[in-house]
């Protein structure tokens, strides 16, 4: 997916995965019982500090903490802006 967007310095443009719908035993959540999304795909990367490049790429799926970052709104999409340092780790 390409969006329109250049994250600068060490910053990092996440799409968040969408938070679960129905429990495993089949319980449909209601919106206000939803978690909000801990994980999503790195759609965009700014291109690093001058001694600190930026590790993950495009594509990676990671793991962000709770209250982290700025939501922002392209195309009609949500999508999550943090610094790479915010970042908890890569899933797989």
């Amino acid at each position: 997916m390409s969006v329109n967007f250049k994250p600068l310095a060490d910053r990092v443009l996440i799409e968040p995965i969408a938070a679960e719908t129905k429990t495993a035993s089949g319980i449909i959540i209601p919106d206000t019982a939803k978690e909000k999304p801990q994980e999503g795909t790195v759609v965009a990367v700014g291109p690093g500090k001058v001694d600190e490049p930026t590790t993950v790429k495009v594509g990676d799926k990671v793991l962000y903490g709770k209250y982290s970052g700025s939501e922002l709104k392209l195309d009609g999409k949500d999508f999550l802006i943090v610094k790479e340092g915010d970042l908890l780790g890569v899933i797989g």
